[in-house]
């Protein structure tokens, strides 16, 4: 017991004080929870055998993938497919290849080269998903396309368990006195072949047998979640126990884990596959709620883990290999993925997220070097080795996301200064930003008879904007020389709808200052960012979020007892005098004191909010009166 508790002070103590100095530093929690390993396990000697930690760890893998499924329709997943059998085959295939052509040449047999082939192909679910997460990554092109590829990988992974016990490199069969054959293996591999027997559904069946096996299992996890699902959570929820619901997530998780286990499946799979099924489910949110602390906690603990299990004195013994074959991993990888992202048709900035984000070696690589091992195909030595390369190319995969962040960097700013189109028209209303704030705007202007210019600095958005017919042109709208191309001296409306603040100020400034007559209609981020623009000339000004925020604020006073009349009442009244508010605040405000530091704006904000109170109770009370007249 006191050693249970110290190994889980260690590993806590570890992430409380390394993860928020990386993340803080900008190198993302998982290289924060890599180093706390590599500082607890190698570099003070604090914890030692991982190896069933790691296996316990991995089921954050799975419950991530669970979390993944939930949030992904059936349909999106059919969406995929092209991307999955594709992308993911073909990534698979041709890393194999590759990897394994460079193991014969150096000298392995073809079997343990084809073994090495399949461990090397597959990158880390937990390390890049995560990521990708932190990020905001996932939703980007280049985010989805490396997704599918995971997903195939962590399926592929069936199949390459199937095959690995045919790659053996010294014999695995012997005749027995009968003269039956029987496989010569040792005695611990006889254990633990009957230990795993024992909990099998379809250990010692034919063929054909195991997979009506496995496809039942996997059709009774989906007909329940179908069906089971809705009847089960409104059980749970009548007993009114919210822990109910985390025991009834956790079951769930676990329960799939344990059924794929014993059909031979990948647990990750089962369970992203229960989360697709519960996709539509209104209890989604509420499962997801429950398994997310969980799911950070034990991924966490496995990335600590895999730092700590580094062999760093074979490292150091062989730092130039070791290094060498990690770097070599991540090129070969590398090289594979660029092909294909640019034979899919991503762009830039999807081309190397996705080259970068999959080039390292995956945790299921320890699982196939472990269960090479037992089946004779690979020697210890080797393995040593395999383990060390896959950790390492792990441990630098956060770099690698360090570098596609400055290619990014590089790759906007070359789009910002590259040479803007030429502006060949003119119209009465220049809207300059076409995110999704200026399409609104443009769509409803173009509809209504009225021409516009649009400028934007993103090209790929104007491309997009062209392939749906409507004209727009690149360049930044904050260069003087655009707007007037663009005929700012005889607009009649200026949108500044730009997605950085700053700029959008910067833009309303300089076009008041030489168009003082212009009607602008400036995009705000927030109430601090109104003050800015009132100060800087703008005429009229939206913040993004207000309109939409008021209209749910009247729903919901429709349906707290008011009729829909006087929530109609409330919302304008409301929004009439948030406008005074902002225009008296706007008096008081100072960019360079703080809204909580300036007493003289606080004071004032209080006195105005008290003046809302009085406002809505007076209009509802009118409104009243003029119901019993």
């Amino acid at each position: 017991m006191n050693d249970f508790l110290f190994q889980a002070s260690v590993f806590l103590a570890a992430a409380v004080i390394t993860v928020p100095i990386a993340s803080r530093m900008g190198l993302g929690s998982v290289l924060g929870y890599l180093i706390a390993g590599l500082i607890i396990g190698p570099g003070l000697g604090l914890v030692a055998h991982t190896e069933d930690l790691r296996h316990f760890a991995e089921f954050g893998v799975v419950m991530m993938l669970f979390i993944i499924g939930l949030e992904l329709e059936p349909r999106a997943l059919w969406d995929m497919r092209h991307r999955l059998i594709g992308m993911g085959g073909l990534q698979i295939t041709l890393t194999m290849v590759a990897v394994m052509l460079g193991c014969i040449w150096m000298g392995y047999a073809w079997q343990t080269s084809l073994a090495i082939g399949m461990t090397i192909a597959l990158s880390s679910t937990a390390i890049v998903l995560q990521t990708l997460n932190e990020k905001g990554l996932m939703q980007t092109n280049g985010g989805r396309s490396a997704f599918s590829v995971l997903l195939t990988q962590d399926i592929a992974v069936i199949p390459m368990l199937i095959v690995f016990p045919l790659l053996a490199v010294v014999p695995t069969v012997a005749a027995n006195p009968d003269g039956s054959i029987r496989r010569a293996i040792d005695n611990g591999a006889v254990h633990a072949a009957d230990d795993h027997a024992s909990m099998s559904l379809v250990a010692g069946l034919e063929g054909w047998q195991a997979a009506g096996v496995t496809l039942g299992i996997i059709a009774a996890i989906i007909i329940a979640g179908v069906y089971g699902a809705r009847p089960l959570f409104r059980y749970i929820h009548g007993s009114r126990l919210p822990e109910m619901f985390t025991a009834v997530a956790l079951l769930i998780v676990l329960g799939i884990a344990f059924l794929m286990n014993l059909v031979g499946l990948s647990p990750a799979l089962g369970t992203f596959l229960a989360g697709v099924v519960l996709a539509n489910s209104e209890f989604r949110h509420e499962l997801e709620s429950d398994i997310e602390p969980f799911k950070g906690l034990l991924l966490g603990l496995f990335f600590i883990t895999v730092g700590a299990g580094i062999d760093v004195e074979r490292l150091m013994a062989e730092p130039l290999l070791m290094l060498g074959l990690a770097v070599a991993v991540i090129v070969v990888k590398g090289a594979v993925l660029y092909i294909l992202a640019r034979a899919f048709g991503l762009r830039k900035r999807g081309q190397w997220l996705f080259t970068l984000g999959l080039a390292q070696a995956g945790e299921f690589g320890f699982v196939l070097v472990s269960f090479g091992v037992a089946q004779k195909v690979f020697p210890e030595v080797l393995a040593s080795r395999l383990l060390l390369v896959v950790a390492l190319s792990m441990l630098i995969t956060p770099l690698l996301f360090l570098i596609f962040d400055q290619l990014r960097a590089r790759l906007e700013a070359a789009q910002e200064h590259r040479e803007a189109d030429v502006i060949d028209e003119e119209g009465p209303v220049i809207i300059a930003g076409i995110g999704r704030f200026g399409q609104v705007v443009n769509r409803l202007v173009m509809s209504s008879g009225f021409r516009t210019v649009v400028l934007d600095r993103d090209m790929e958005t104007i491309q997009l904007m062209r392939r749906f017919g409507y004209k727009g042109f690149f360049g930044d709208p904050t260069r003087p020389e655009l707007l007037h191309a663009a005929g700012l001296g005889s607009a009649r409306v200026l949108v500044a709808a730009l997605d950085d603040h700053k700029s959008t100020t910067k833009l309303v400034a300089y076009a008041r200052r030489v168009r003082p007559d212009l009607h602008i209609v400036a995009r705000a981020r927030d109430r601090n960012h109104v003050y800015a623009l009132y100060q800087a000339g703008a005429d009229d000004i939206v913040r993004e979020m207000f309109d939409s925020s008021l209209r749910a604020g009247r729903y919901v006073l429709e349906n707290v007892g008011m009729s829909d009349y006087e929530a109609a009442i409330a919302e304008e009244t409301f929004y009439h005098h948030d406008r005074h508010t902002v225009r008296e605040l706007a008096k008081l405000w100072n960019p360079t004191v703080p809204a909580a530091e300036n007493e003289a704006y606080i004071d004032r904000a209080r006195e105005l909010e008290k003046e809302l109170e009085t406002a809505l109770f007076t209009a509802l009370e009118e409104r009243g009166k003029k119901d019993v007249a």
